[in-house]
């Protein structure tokens, strides 16, 4: 019997019946993942599907849900006492009611916003009665979390993701589990290379009273699942991390009470998987079949062996080409400075890098002007320091975004671009930069709609998209999911000029000098008109932001010089004002060849 035939989800792989399952048919992988536009969601915080006055996948306005959209006049509802301030802080820290259907019920507006692939937090059970609503400590490897669904649910909803033209990539974690067991003393002892003796694991009231090894199935909430993991021989059991760049503490130790899983051992090329990789192995390979998804996004792989990432990453792409899907994407959630990232990501074989700090940040102060443009141009050029000879490379092994749900590299203080007053003026500047250079752009949710969350936790930037208790904003009881939000709207026609461009997706990248007079040409200044091109297949698309919000900039762009005739037309296809689209801009014989733009405040342009 297979699990479309039951709600309870299976206790063993050795009861998976993956020749059943992997019948087919299955939906196919995307020609290139460089075309693609990634949107990351906490499904907690997303949508519960009881809202009213959005629109469905029909494109009808939907009344029949409780929560009306979010007023002007709704901002700040939320904290006008002290007592409410305080209840909605509290309501950010765990559960806050986001399904699977509930996303399943805004597909629409993500895909007529222009997203093309999903990128859906974890999912599978968490440990019983914990706060851990983000995802990541699981505690069944084989069951949806009952907070966000079921099984069913989230097959349903890739189906339908997959019929209105939408990609799902799920976040796996493979480092570790949740809270499943606790140490003599149920204490959290620190890492310090040994081996700590184990009480037993977690039954469901959290006591650690179970006996370590098989739990009877009557305990579904306790302990770890599948059975084939029910062993201490599963964990390394060398408490937590204090040193996070220490090795091989970070590689062995717990993140804080999540423990870490004995993965393998050996090099690289010579890795011996355990048996708890084998089962997670097993398991996620149940999830791509049963599911039909289209990549996974693969947590804390700093924090692995690189013989353990390598082996997964074999493993799961073999099984994905063997039912048809021949670019199962792997995106690698690996923090640190590029040379790291792009070594780390050969080494393991997994398919793009996220998470590298050095991109989030110029990103960001690129956009808000504050920082020379050409640092943020630089992460991307050709180098010794990298070891890349092609723009292609960085097209699609790097996922770009400037948000995100924890904000590692900012510290204690969390805030999303839209934080401060630059940041919510120049926000349609900021996406630009994002889908129309290098890399997969990923849109962190609400972003589209102007989300300024920020304070000293995670929460203030895990904002619930539907309302409910703790509202975008510091509101309650409205819902943000408004297709006629001017960022949502702007954004839309920049990521659909993306889609008919191939050039924006694929083609070679270079920033632009720029000059006030036709003659003397240099390097763009951090506040101002900032130009780049792409250039694919003898095609030139050129963009300038201006990332000053305060006024109109025009200046002189140096263009192709092989590729353009003096009086040549470059088109606009794209204007932040409507006024400037349609216009066209004569090519000079200036600096070789270059065309004079104008840029509103906080605008951009996109020109062919």
């Amino acid at each position: 019997m297979t699990c479309d035939d039951r709600e309870v989800p299976y206790r063993r792989i050795a009861d998976i019946d993956f020749a059943a399952l992997t019948r087919g048919p299955f939906h196919p992988s995307p020609d290139d993942w460089a075309d693609e536009v990634l949107y990351f969601l906490i499904v907690d915080r997303f949508s519960d599907g009881g809202e009213r006055g959005y629109r469905d996948s029909d494109g009808t306005t939907v009344m029949t849900g409780t929560t009306p959209p979010l007023r002007e006049a709704d901002r700040g509802n939320a904290v006008r006492t002290a007592a409410d301030a305080a209840r909605w802080r509290d309501a950010g820290v765990g559960w806050v009611g986001g399904t699977l259907n509930g996303l399943r019920s805004k597909l629409g507006y993500l895909r007529r916003l222009g997203v093309s692939a999903i990128w859906v937090s974890p999912v599978l059970k968490q440990v019983s009665g914990a706060a851990s609503y983000h995802g990541y400590a699981i505690q069944d490897f084989l069951a949806v979390d009952p907070h966000f669904g079921t099984n069913e649910d989230l097959k349903a909803l890739v189906a339908q993701a997959h019929a209105e033209g939408l990609r799902v990539v799920l976040d796996v974690v493979l480092n570790h589990a949740g809270d499943v067991f606790g140490y003599e003393g149920d204490a959290q002892p620190v890492w310090t290379g040994q081996r700590y003796p184990v009480r037993g694991f977690r039954a469901p009231d959290g006591l650690a009273s179970l006996p370590v090894g098989p739990i009877p199935q009557s305990y579904p909430d306790g302990g770890v699942w599948p059975a084939e993991l029910q062993s201490t021989a599963t964990f390394t059991g060398k408490g937590r991390i204090v040193d996070w760049d220490r090795y091989p503490e970070y590689l062995e130790g717990d993140f804080e009470d999540l423990k870490d899983i004995a993965l393998g051992t050996g090099p690289a090329d010579d890795y011996t998987p355990s048996a708890a990789l084998l089962t997670l192995v097993r398991a996620y390979q149940y999830w791509i079949a049963y599911a039909d998804l289209d990549g996974f996004r693969v947590d804390t792989v700093k924090h692995m062996d690189p013989g353990a990432a390598r082996y997964f990453a074999s493993a799961i792409h073999e099984f994905a080409q063997s039912i048809g899907k021949e670019r199962f994407y792997l995106i690698a959630e690996i923090t640190g400075d590029r040379a790291f990232a792009y070594n780390t990501l050969d080494a393991v074989g997994m398919d793009a890098a996220l998470g590298l700090a050095d991109v989030q940040d110029r990103l960001e102060r690129t956009a808000k002007g504050g920082t020379d443009p050409a640092e943020y141009f630089a992460l991307f050029r050709n180098s010794l320091q990298v070891g890349r000879d092609s723009h292609a490379w960085f097209r699609d092994k790097v996922v770009t975004a400037y948000d995100d749900h924890d904000q590692v590299r900012k510290g204690p203080w969390k805030a999303r671009f839209a934080a401060d007053e630059p940041g919510r003026r120049l926000a349609l500047v900021a996406l630009a930069l994002n889908a129309a250079t290098l890399g997969i752009p990923c849109i962190y949710y609400g972003s589209e709609q102007g989300f300024d969350g920020q304070g000293g936790h995670d929460r203030y930037i895990r904002e619930a998209m539907f309302g409910g208790e703790f509202g975008p904003f510091r509101s309650r009881g409205g819902h943000a999911f408004d297709e006629d939000h001017e960022t949502y709207r702007q954004l839309k026609q920049i990521l659909a000029v993306r889609r008919r461009l191939p050039a924006l997706r694929r083609g070679r990248q270079y920033l632009r000098p720029v000059s006030a007079d036709g003659v003397v040409f240099g390097p763009p200044a951090p506040r101002g008109l900032l130009p780049w091109s792409r250039i694919f297949a003898d095609h030139e698309v050129l963009i300038a932001v201006n990332t000053d919000a305060d006024r109109v900039r025009t200046a002189w762009v140096t263009v192709d010089n092989d590729l353009h005739a003096e009086g040549d037309l470059l088109t606009c296809r794209y204007s932040s004002e409507p006024a400037f689209a349609g216009g066209r801009v004569s090519v000079s014989a200036r600096n070789g060849k270059a065309v004079q733009l104008t840029v509103p405040p906080a605008g951009i342009v996109i020109y062919e």
